[in-house]
């Protein structure tokens, strides 16, 4: 039996079986596979499957068909071919009868296909507290962010979000200072306008015991600095100081919340303390009488004092001045600091554009980068991938040089040689990605046995698409990217591993062997 398995393009992962006869593919619902996919023509190609030997045939389409890199009409195939079409790239595949004992617990392939509004989303959030507060934040505070994205360019947002934290984190750091400078003068002051109040009950005992107001002297406050005017009342709201006022009610709003404030406040130790217009503060206290009845302190009158001292003007001014000094210092740190973010951000995206140009051109296989940012990797595998089909796509087999491609056979032994010593499950593969050798934990843990499967490809040697399926992706994105080692994760025999799949490039550029290793997730 045979089978077509797409390794590559949009529908990677899907497999259709061929019947024996004629298998038609393309667009047309009407077709026996049915393969929606842009630049395929609605009648793309037939297989035609015999007993001993496939045929693949160009229907007319056109974007034309390549089987293994080669445009073709007609032609005759074998198992383990790749016919390439737009978008897409097909295996064919021979499927023996063997007992495969891998088991992977995963979803239909229908809902592993996410859409863009499932990825914008964000699906389901996970379980975990501190993970339900980052999913929170990404998919649903970040949404509002993203746009006005689409309104504004990038570079415009970070400028704004970057002043925005400047000016926050001033007025959040400077204004509690401020405030509390402030909360200290205006209680030193208070405290001030109490002593002018004992000063009156003071000087004036004899004339309060007798509750003989009008004989009160308060001629001291006219020369305190900083008292701009003040009254002296009796609890009915007579003045009775200043005298040039003498038996007039008064009517300064202050005096008068400060009157009411003496009737219903029975402490008489209280001082009332209050922020005035124009910079003034307003200082309010009973005038305290000893009754020789009761033998107690009784409120005979009430002083409500002007204050417009010189150092609250002092104050405010270099308050004033703290802060806007701290603020052109922090928009001058913000502008540094959106300059390097921005430069920061830039340059990896500047250089990926610089780099695919020149693959585009053939002065490189792949794109890589020296400088250290893990969210930009998925973009550069996902981008050398796509190189490496367009490469597959345009290759013409009869502009090659057999002698400008090296063997596999050194750089394989190679890989050998270091699974002589390997502690763990193994699989060496060939450039092809067929099985050259596999060591007996490895055979344990994926149920494939070196006798039955040597030599065959490891699309071939497992029915599980999903298990082949991460192999061929780690290889590819390896191969894609310098060699460099790719990890993976998958279950096998009901246990978790880690795979680490490293390819060895030849001198042409090209894998030629690939080291899987299996590592128990713990």
């Amino acid at each position: 039996m045979y089978k077509l398995v797409v390794v590559g393009g949009k529908l990677r992962g899907q497999e259709f079986v061929l019947k024996n006869g004629d298998n038609t593919l393309g667009r047309d619902s009407g077709c026996d596979i049915h393969f929606q996919v842009d630049g395929v023509s609605k009648k793309h190609i037939t297989v035609t499957v015999t007993d001993d030997v496939l045929y693949v045939q160009d229907m007319g389409s056109a974007n034309g068909t390549f089987l293994n890199g080669k445009l073709i009409k007609r032609a005759t195939a074998k198992g383990g071919d790749k016919i390439a079409l737009p978008n897409a790239i097909l295996q064919i595949v021979h499927v023996r009868e063997k007992k495969i004992v891998v088991k992977k617990k995963v979803a239909s392939q229908s809902s592993r296909e996410e859409s863009i509004d499932d990825f914008l989303s964000g699906g389901q959030p996970p379980e975990n507290l501190v993970g339900k507060m980052f999913w929170l934040f990404k998919y649903k505070v970040m949404p509002m962010f993203h746009g006005i994205n689409q309104e504004y360019e990038w570079r415009v947002l970070l400028a704004i979000f970057t002043g925005l934290f400047a000016v926050s984190t001033i007025t959040l750091t400077i204004f509690p200072v401020l405030q509390d400078s402030k909360e200290i003068l205006l209680q030193e002051i208070a405290n001030r306008g109490a002593h002018y109040a004992e000063e009156i009950g003071r000087i004036n005992a004899t004339a309060l015991e007798q509750k003989n107001l009008e004989r009160i002297d308060t001629t001291f406050l006219d020369s305190e600095e900083g008292v701009v005017s003040y009254e002296l009342f009796d609890l009915d709201g007579r003045i009775v100081r200043p005298i040039s006022r003498l038996n007039e009610y008064t009517n300064d709003p202050f005096s008068v919340q400060t009157g009411e404030w003496a009737k219903k406040n029975r402490d008489s130790r209280t001082v009332k303390k209050q922020l005035l217009e124009n910079g003034q503060i307003g200082i309010g206290k009973k005038i305290l009488s000893y009754n020789a009845k009761t033998g107690q302190q009784e409120a005979v009158g009430v002083i409500a004092i002007r204050f417009a001292p010189r150092t609250l003007a002092i104050e405010s001014t270099k308050s004033s001045k703290l802060y806007l000094e701290s603020l052109i210092t922090s928009f001058l740190v913000a502008i540094i600091f959106f300059g390097i973010m921005y430069y920061l951000t830039l340059r990896p995206m500047e250089e990926i554009r610089f780099q695919v140009e020149e693959a585009l051109r053939g002065r490189r296989r792949s794109i890589e980068s020296k400088l250290l940012f893990e969210e930009l990797n998925p973009v550069r595998n996902a981008i050398n991938t796509s190189l490496q089909r367009i490469r597959e796509l345009q290759r013409d087999e009869t502009d090659i040089d057999p002698n400008d491609i090296e063997s596999d056979t050194t750089y394989v032994n190679t890989l050998l040689e270091f699974m002589q010593g390997a502690q763990g499950p193994v699989i060496v593969l060939n450039s092809g990605k067929n099985l050259v050798s596999i060591n007996t934990q490895a055979e344990d843990i994926c149920g494939i046995r070196q006798s039955m499967a040597e030599g065959m490809n490891i699309l071939d040697i497992t029915k599980e698409r999903g298990f082949a399926a991460t192999l061929i992706e780690l290889c590819d994105n390896s191969a894609n990217n310098s060699g460099t080692a790719q990890q993976g994760h998958y279950e096998l025999q009901g246990k978790q591993f880690n795979i680490f799949v490293t390819s060895l490039l030849g001198k042409d550029g090209f894998a030629k062997g690939f080291y899987i290793s299996f590592v128990q997730d713990t």
